[in-house]
């Protein structure tokens, strides 16, 4: 039960406006995406959009992050600028990589997020890496690395959990289980389907959570992230979700026979926006004009956004060679 008391409205109000935006960013890129000048691929995340909302707001400006191929909701939550991600997805210069990497390769450094990447488990590692440097600089940052259950088939998943822990370093390892690693379901790929159970084999917590309900996550979340920022170490999260939308591209797999219409509509029903909607309205913590309002907002904001995107200017060839090493 929540209690209006011990609830930060402020904070309440961040976490409303993080999830709504998004969750309209992503269909905003559904309905655009059939113009076919958003030439890139694009994982959507809708379904699993409290996870980076409730893991986010526990961390600083200048902690670190690092994302997937299915990233928008995570570098949104931590304040990426949208214009400049739609002006990514739609390859122009003034995009977030200057056109070059589209959706799956987005960086914001000034937000602690130093690039993502399409290889399944490749943004793992790097979370380790940086967590070791902040160790030895005694910086007090924090890493978090967002994975899929996917990733756990890989072999670096443990290499990175075994060093991270050996070292006692401060990353939050988060994996967003959807049950899928693209259209294979997590049950024919992996014999144990407890992820956060590994943890125990290297001496960490794991902790399992309800990834569409945002309070849970964000409790979680916090003690994990203090735990890292404190020096005692690295957690692993599993946060269970699911993603209403293809693998990859704006479709559902429902027509295309590789899902169920019923385990679809079953989650759907678990929406993560309409559940933290209706408890905070039920509790009377919020009232709706305040959602309203920030739903309005957030509508404009990504309006204004497109049409940055829509209006800037395409590289020329020369830029090709830029940012070329």
């Amino acid at each position: 039960m929540l209690k209006k008391n011990k609830i930060n409205i402020q904070l309440l109000k961040k976490m409303c406006y993080s999830l709504i935006k998004i969750r309209k960013f992503e269909e905003k890129i559904i309905e655009r995406y059939p113009d076919q000048k958003i030439c890139c691929p694009v994982h959507l995340c809708i379904g699993q959009e409290a996870i980076a909302v409730g893991v986010c707001e526990n961390l600083k400006k200048n902690d670190y992050l690092f994302s997937t191929h299915r990233n928008h909701g995570h570098l949104i939550a931590k304040g990426a600028d949208i214009k400049l991600m739609f002006a990514e997805l739609y390859g122009k210069i003034t995009g977030c990589s200057s056109g070059k990497g589209g959706s799956m390769h987005m960086i914001f450094p000034e937000n602690g997020i130093l690039g993502t990447s399409a290889i399944v488990a490749g943004g793992i590692p790097m979370a380790v890496g940086s967590a070791l440097a902040s160790k030895i600089k005694n910086e007090k940052r924090v890493s978090v690395t967002f994975f899929g259950d996917g990733a756990v088939d890989e072999g670096t998943f443990y290499e990175s959990l075994n060093f991270a822990a050996l070292k006692r370093l401060p990353v939050v390892f988060v994996c967003e289980n959807n049950f899928y690693a693209t259209n294979s379901p997590q049950k024919a790929r992996q014999a144990n389907c407890d992820i956060y159970k590994i943890a125990k084999f290297f001496n960490i917590p794991g902790i399992c959570v309800k990834g569409n309900d945002l309070f849970a996550v964000y409790r979680v979340a916090k003690e994990s992230v203090n735990r890292a920022r404190n020096g005692s170490g690295p957690s692993l999260i599993e946060a269970r979700t699911y993603r209403w939308r293809s693998h990859v591209g704006p479709e559902t797999d429902i027509e295309k026979g590789l899902r169920d219409k019923k385990e679809v509509e079953e989650w759907q029903a678990l929406c993560p926006y309409s559940c933290f909607r209706q408890a905070i309205l039920k509790n009377k913590l919020l009232k709706e004009t305040d959602i309203i309002e920030i739903e309005q907002l957030v509508t404009n904001e990504i309006e204004e956004a497109l049409e940055f995107a829509l209006k800037s200017p395409y590289p020329v060839a020369d830029d090709l060679y830029k940012d070329v090493y």
